[in-house]
């Protein structure tokens, strides 16, 4: 089932909503039952046959979390430890058989020219995030941070929906506790009215701007070969815009939903196109899941504690390892090893600075930052959408000018293109012209959506700036704090219109695009 979906925005919520509130007041466990189960429906929704996967998963790592806390009641730290790396193990291993096991055979095929038949298996949905979840969880209880001794609500905390399928990465520590409170189970009419803003925030995202924008990504990196200059960037920027759009989107969605259950949600973007650095940008990308390796990879390799050699090996073996987690090709390796060079290469330059800050003070012109920091992201979003190495190659070539220009016919005998176009024919280039209402609309979107995400204000700040009590989104970088808007009637007429704007471009009925992080 969909966020964007007419059955989930007119049946499953509002059928799950009034349940939770309905059965809470004759007991907290059958509200926390109610939600596990509409949950479990929710992800059988796209095939019922998985369920017995994800209650395979949750009974299990149950017991092992258990079996840890037992062992350290009996003060038996490496009985503890053994568990856990069995939990581990045990986790990783079945994540390995449903994502890697056709890659493995396939790269097998490749390198030793053999012929062993591929297993074709499909990818249960949302196996990767409630295995990290997981696993952080059986990690936490080692540590001592989380006890779980309820089924019920340990089914609650995996299954979640709004969170189920693609994140954020949650902590059991930091969402139990929250559960585990009376208030959780009375309707709390302000919870309601943000966790629906930003819900709209987020649905009108996905519907109205990534799903428009993505019509121009497939033709780039699914079709067309040898794409020219236009071309590519227009596709690379399409889906740099696209992923955003679409991956934050469903983050707002997950937090607006699971803040009516009275629930706060860690945040997952901070307008990370706005970032000037690299290291800047993955503290605001996807952040649940660089807390994740951060926490439970880089820290445990010895993170920076070894000298500045040994962190940068560690660095890009969890950038590496992170970029494998996304998908299974060697196009995910090559995008985690770049993060990974590109971290290397940041802190280098931060060294360096530092080092020289006794007889300097000059900075890098912020704009000129941004640039390069994001033209290096959208290179690597690149190798992250192409299905191979080699349309993803094609593609960087076309951006370089290498597979022809192609530029409006009314520019071509422009006196001031004369030294571009000699440029071009001097390297090999091509240089043919077209209309250019055949790429106006294309630009014009693509202007608008990048102004948007590197210029407006994101969701968090439009909330601290809706009420200032809201202190999920408090001491935010950037932040807004000094204006506030209190609900009234225009900001109800603006969110209501948004709404419907969203519910009337929803494709009907298999039409519904999936959020892009699904396959993930």
């Amino acid at each position: 089932m969909l966020f964007n979906s007419y059955a989930f925005i007119g049946l499953f919520l509002p059928i799950t909503l009034a349940g939770f509130f309905l059965l809470a007041k004759a007991s907290h466990n059958w509200a926390a039952l109610w939600l596990g189960i509409a949950s479990l429906a929710f992800y059988g929704w796209w095939d019922p046959r998985y369920l017995a996967l994800l209650l395979l998963s949750i009974v299990f790592n149950f017991v092992v979390g258990r079996a840890i806390s037992r062992q350290h009641e009996r003060d038996a730290p490496n009985h503890a430890k053994l568990v856990l790396i069995f939990g581990i193990v045990s986790d990783l291993a079945l994540l390995f058989y449903f994502k890697y096991t056709d890659f493995f055979i396939s790269s097998v095929n490749h390198v030793l020219h053999t012929q062993h038949p591929l297993l074709n298996l499909v990818l249960p949905l949302g196996i990767s995030f409630f295995t990290f979840t997981q696993i952080a969880f059986l990690v936490d209880t080692y540590r001592g941070e989380a006890k779980e001794y309820d089924p019920v609500h340990y089914l609650f905390f995996v299954t979640n929906f709004p969170h189920l399928i693609a994140g954020p990465i949650l902590h059991h520590k930091e969402i139990m506790p929250q559960f585990e409170n009376p208030a959780c189970y009375r309707v709390n009419w302000e919870n309601i009215a943000v966790g629906l803003t930003i819900f709209t925030i987020g649905l009108a995202k996905k519907v109205l701007l990534a799903d428009e924008i993505g019509r121009y990504v497939a033709p780039v990196f699914d079709g067309t070969s040898n794409p020219h200059l236009f071309l590519a960037w227009g596709g690379a920027l399409a889906y740099t815009l696209q992923l955003y759009f679409d991956f934050s989107g469903y983050s707002d969605m997950a937090i607006g939903l699971a803040r009516m259950f009275g629930i706060k949600f860690p945040l997952n973007f901070d307008s990370p196109y706005k970032a000037q650095n690299i290291i800047e940008f993955w503290r605001r990308w996807h952040m649940t899941l660089s807390r994740f390796l951060r926490d439970y990879l880089y820290i445990p390799l010895g993170g920076n504690r070894q000298g500045p050699t040994r962190r940068h090996v560690n660095l890009l073996v969890t950038m590496v390892l992170g970029g494998l987690w996304h998908g299974a090709g060697w196009t995910f390796v090559v995008w985690g090893a770049l993060h990974g060079v590109y971290l290397v290469v940041n802190h280098a330059w931060q060294t360096f600075f530092r080092a020289a800050a006794d007889t300097t003070k000059e900075r890098s012109p912020r704009f000129w930052a941004w640039l390069l920091t994001f033209l290096a992201v959208m290179v690597g979003w690149v190798f992250f959408r192409a299905k191979d190495l080699d349309i993803a190659i094609d593609i960087l070539r076309g951006m370089a000018g290498l597979n022809g220009v192609v530029l409006p016919h009314h520019w071509f005998n422009a006196s001031f293109m004369n030294p571009l176009k000699e440029l071009l024919v001097a390297n090999g280039a091509q240089v043919l012209t077209t209309k250019f209402i055949a790429y106006r609309d294309q630009l014009y979107l693509t202007l608008q959506l990048l102004l948007i995400a590197t210029l407006a204000p994101n969701t968090q700040q439009i909330m601290q700036r809706f009420s200032p009590t809201i202190d999920q989104f408090k001491n935010l970088e950037g932040a807004l704090s000094r204006w506030t808007w209190r609900p009234n009637v225009a900001w109800l007429l603006a969110i209501a219109i948004l709404f419907g704007w969203s519910l009337i471009d929803i494709p009907s009925g298999e039409k519904v695009s999936e959020f892009l992080y699904f396959q993930f």
